[in-house]
């Protein structure tokens, strides 16, 4: 009980930094702004909090298959600390690494057609060359940051054995909002969320800047370049297509292991079958 409270109380801490990390960090930051971000704060920290000290989960997935939710976290966190660097623009070796990370990562990715392009198009005319570099950048060490976490996961998928490394996989407490009893086969929902998590966290990072290039016209042009817009803005349209990836990665893991576990019990029961068939006597010819 104790641990797992101590353990909560350090979750609800992390997440609370997470969000005022842009705050602290992003210039010009109003007081008003602050209070709205100390709020979200304490929702999000007392969410997580209640989650994960509560014996049986409500919510989050994955609580009990580490490292799922810890890579996650990781590698945002990492992604929104760097944004707000670059945002910010101050002098400083964390500033500079950001800003040269940011600059390599757009150099990479800022060809026709691709996320960090359509991102970068995304940006109004009338902004400023200072906005529109430090969107560039931002978006490209961000998509860098998703696209590494998607290939860190997949390797532990696919050659570390995740979740079997970590001992039996319990589908409820770590699938609390699925319900293995709605309906149909259990291995062809989960493949069909699997395919659906795919398909949307390929397509997101297309769609979220014509969103957002369609939503400028209705929005201030001075909230758009807020940097704790930014900041969010961009997190969200790197990371939250990757973290459905990522979590269609996991669907499709676990349909392989309820389809290997079934093969396995089949092959069993055939075989129990066959040695009873054997070893009957013979009453008649």
């Amino acid at each position: 009980m104790i641990a797992r409270v101590t353990s909560a109380f350090l979750r609800a801490f992390l997440v609370a930094l997470l969000l005022v990390t842009p705050a602290l960090l992003a210039p010009n930051a109003s007081a008003d702004s602050a209070q709205v971000v100390m709020l979200l704060a304490l929702l999000g920290s007392g969410f997580v909090f209640m989650e994960y000290a509560s014996a049986y989960p409500s919510v989050i997935e994955f609580r009990y298959a580490p490292p799922f939710n810890r890579l996650r976290f990781g590698f945002l966190f990492m992604a929104v600390i760097g944004t707000a660097f670059i945002a910010r623009g101050s002098e400083g070796d964390l500033a500079r690494l950001f800003t040269a990370l940011g600059g390599i990562s757009a150099q990479a990715l800022d060809f026709p057609f691709s996320p960090v392009r359509l991102m970068t198009l995304a940006v109004p005319a009338e902004a400023t060359d200072a906005f529109y570099q430090n969107v560039r950048l931002a978006s490209g060490l961000a998509y860098v940051l998703s696209l590494i976490m998607v290939a860190v996961f997949l390797v532990l998928v696919r050659v570390l054995g995740w979740p079997a490394s970590n001992g039996a996989f319990n589908v409820w407490l770590n699938l609390p909002l699925f319900d293995p009893t709605a309906g149909g086969d259990v291995v062809t929902r989960l493949v069909r969320d699997a395919r659906i998590n795919y398909s949307l966290g390929f397509l997101l990072p297309f769609l979220i800047p014509a969103i957002a290039k369609s939503a400028a016209g209705m929005i201030d042009l001075a909230a758009l370049q807020d940097p704790q817009t930014m900041i969010w803005t961009i997190a969200i349209w790197a990371f939250f297509p990757a973290m459905l990836i990522t979590r269609g990665l996991a669907m499709s893991r676990i349909a392989e292991m309820i389809e290997t576990k079934r093969r396995r019990a089949y092959a069993r029961a055939d075989a129990d079958a066959n040695s009873t068939t054997m070893a009957a006597p013979i009453t008649s010819l």
